[in-house]
Parts: C-alpha cells; structure tokens; sequence
C-alpha cells in the first residue's frame, strides 16, 4: 500500500503524536509499505526509508515551537505524482487541511486521528471565549474524513457528545524490550537524584507546558521533604519551572531520547503525572512497561491505563492533596511501590506496538476497500428506464 501522511509537528520536537508517528513510519516500513510524510518546513528531511516534504509555515503564537503551514499550501502536485492510496492526516489543523482537501479531489479514502485536547488547551491558555469556535472548526474537519480515530475511550465519548461522525478507538502501544525494569542504572539514578540515590526518587516525563500543570509538583516537594525529583523534557515553561523550583531537590534533564531515557524511567520509584487533558499519555505507558506505579489524574487517556490501587493510584482531577497523599504513601512504602511496579509491567506486556499498528492497518485495507466498492457503484452506468410514450407504445 502507498500511505501519504499529514502532520502538523514532527522530528526534532518530540511530543505524544511525533513519538505515535514514528512508531507507525518503523512500523509501516517494516511491514513493506511505501510512504510519504509532509510536515511544516525544520522537520527532518527523512525517516528511515520514509521521505518527509517540508513547507513553510509561521509560528502559532499560542506556542512558538509548532510551525503552522497554511490550509491553502500547494501539496497537490506532488501528492498526485506519489499516487497514494489512502491519506492519513494526524492532528488535523492546517497542513492536514491542505491534505484533506487533495485527498478529496483525488476521491482518496481519508483517515484523520485525533491526539490533542486543542480546544481545552484554548481554555487554559485564556482564550475560552474561543472553544465553541474551536470545536465547530474540528468538527468541520473531521466530518469530511472517512474515518476518524481517537486514542482512548475518553476521548471518544467526548467526541461522540460533539457529534463527530465515523469514530473509532486507535489506541497506543509501548516497546517493551526499550523500556523495561532491567535497565535500572546507578550512575543514571545518582544523576537525577541530584547525588542522592538513597532516597526516594520521584520521576516525571512530559512536554514543559502550562497544559502539563508541572507547577503542582511545586506543593508536593514542600510537603515530602527527602524526596527527590527529576523532570524530563522540554518546551515553553521550561524556564519559569526552573525559576520556581529553584532550591529545591529537583533535577531537569531536558529531553532524553532512547537508552538514556528508558534508564532514567527504570532507575526511579513512583511516575508522578499532574496533567489532566491527556487524550492517552503515552509516557504513562512507558513508566508502567519500566516498572512503576503511576501517580496520575482520574481523566482522560491515562484514567484507562492506571487501575487504582492494583498498578497506580488515581486522583480526582482537581485533587492536588490527593495526588500529594498518593505519593506520599508510595515514597514512604517501598514494598508496596514494587507491588504495583510489577503489576504495572504486567499490563504493558499486553499492549505491544505491533499489535496495535497491525490494527491499524487492517483499518487502513478495510477502508480503501470500502471506499473502492463505493467509487465503482457511482461510476457504474445507470440502467436508462423507457419513457411513459414508450409504455404505451409496447402495450
């Protein structure tokens, strides 16, 4: 099969959709699919053996690492000479809108996922007067797509109460031979603990952004004393986190990519994650497959990965002395962080990532198939009925 994807974000920046991506693109090659990828112009020019077409765009003033290319860019041309089979179009916003449009002239079967919670993002940025205009805007997107996939139940009742049309659940995998307990480091552990490896260690992975509610960590290093903490990762709240957790036992890494960072996940003790708009929580999944018990909000993606006190413990939304009381009760009981450690890798040895994108592409064949079958009965000649004279001329 010959795949054109659409994503508004890929490689260098690292978040949830360019990690699925990714995955998809070594997956999609493994399995001998031909690809193509257009991303916003500063993206690789490659990945493996999938080439990547760069446009320009401009900066999203919400969020000055994403490049939008504008909806009306030329990408017809070379779509066409590609001649693809079907379209896959990843967080739809604007590239993807110029790829849907294409696809439609090219009568192409469409698949649209859906990975980010944009209009609550709007909410939370001071812009709520912008989330009914946001959503009609999705919705309008996605109505035209053949198939839409989302990456959790939660999301897709959230999106069923906003009437998007042709949902389905295109959930996440997890390398479990990356990240796994084995690669427990002491060197590793030493670093993020700040030199202070005896002590509990408390690790939390994630885009630095406002939307994350990184700053809750904040109450909780007030309130467990001898705890140590490392941040991973990177973005735009980057600075003012270090600022505000200045003096306090708190390591940032920035962003740590493949053994380093499936040893930084195997040499802590409990996952923390504030954030409660998650639509999945890909990070989630990678410290239950390195042995951890999570510490997570009860709402959206992750709600579904962590089952409270058996692999984690979940707290209300807007809970933050719970999720302070949840982890102190793990810090301070190492027996029972193991407990739930082990049985949080249990449960990610069920969600391989190739079972998960071998799904995916019996959607992908399903629906070109479905889409063949339609275009052949519109094409197909009508029968030509007799006029009333000509009745009346046989009878």
């Amino acid at each position: 099969m010959r795949i054109a994807l659409f994503t508004e974000t890929f490689l260098p920046k690292i978040d949830g959709v360019v990690n699925t991506l990714c995955y998809l693109l070594e997956h999609l090659e493994k399995r001998v699919h031909q690809n193509l990828l257009f991303a916003p112009e500063g993206s690789e020019a490659s990945y493996g053996s999938t080439q990547v077409v760069t446009l320009k765009g401009f900066r999203f003033p919400l969020y000055p690492e994403i490049r939008l290319v504008p909806p009306w860019a030329q990408v017809g041309e070379v779509l066409h000479h590609f001649q693809p089979d079907l379209v896959h179009l990843l967080n739809p916003l604007a590239l993807g809108v110029a790829g849907l449009r294409q696809a439609r002239r090219l009568g192409l079967p469409t698949v649209a996922s859906y990975h980010t919670d944009l209009p609550g993002y709007a909410q939370l940025y001071g812009f709520k007067s912008l989330d009914r205009v946001a959503w009609s805007y999705l919705r309008w997107v996605h109505s035209q797509a053949n198939l839409n996939l989302c990456p959790s139940y939660a999301t897709l009742h959230q999106l069923q109460a906003r009437n998007f049309p042709g949902l389905k659940i295109w959930s996440r995998g997890v390398d479990t031979a990356r990240f796994r307990p084995g690669h427990y480091n002491e060197a590793t552990r030493s670093r993020l603990s700040g030199g202070h490896p005896r002590q509990p260690l408390l690790l939390c992975v994630s885009r630095l952004a406002a939307e994350k509610r990184l700053d809750w960590l904040l109450p909780l290093m007030r309130a467990l004393p001898g705890v140590r903490l490392a941040i991973v990762g990177d973005g735009p709240e980057k600075a003012a986190l270090q600022r505000r957790f200045a003096g306090r036992p708190v390591v940032f890494t920035g962003y740590l990519h493949g053994e380093e960072l499936a040893r930084a996940y195997a040499s802590a003790d409990v996952f923390v994650f504030p954030s409660a708009s998650e639509t999945f929580g890909n990070v989630v999944l990678e410290a239950q497959a390195s042995g951890l018990p999570v510490v997570a909000a009860n709402a959206g993606g992750p709600a579904e990965l962590v089952q409270d006190g058996w692999n984690g413990f979940l707290f209300a939304p807007q809970d933050q002395e719970g999720m302070i009381a949840d982890v102190r009760r793990l810090a301070g009981d190492r027996r029972l962080a193991h407990r739930l450690g082990r049985a949080a890798r249990v449960q990610a040895e069920t969600r391989s990532w190739t079972m998960v994108l071998d799904g995916l592409l019996r959607d992908y064949t399903l629906l070109q198939e479905k889409v063949s079958r339609q275009n052949e009965e519109q094409a197909r000649p009508r029968p030509v009925l007799p006029l009333m004279w000509d009745y009346a001329q046989v009878m």
